[in-house]
């Protein structure tokens, strides 16, 4: 069985919980559910930077073409990374 994580709320005024089930009731969803997209919202916005697109937008910026990635994949090191240590 997977759980997932549960959080409580203490101390919620009896507005700001109304507040919360008309919000819900306006976007067509449990309170709980609202309450999760707002928490998502709040600590994963839209607008962060993705590695994946900035790299990619890095390598149009440089044209990158089709054979410079593979120049480039032919003379890499073909042995295992070794992981970093901090001692």
């Amino acid at each position: 069985m997977i759980s997932t994580p549960a959080v409580t709320i203490r101390n919620l005024s009896d507005e700001t919980h109304r507040a919360l089930r008309v919000r819900a009731g306006h976007h067509g969803r449990s309170t709980e559910a609202e309450i999760c997209d707002i928490i998502e919202a709040a600590v994963r916005p839209p607008e962060r930077v993705k590695l994946g697109s900035l790299l990619a937008a890095i390598g149009r910026d440089v044209e990158l073409s089709n054979n410079d990635v593979e120049a480039l994949q032919q003379n890499r090191g073909k042995a295992p990374a070794e992981p970093m240590t901090f001692d």
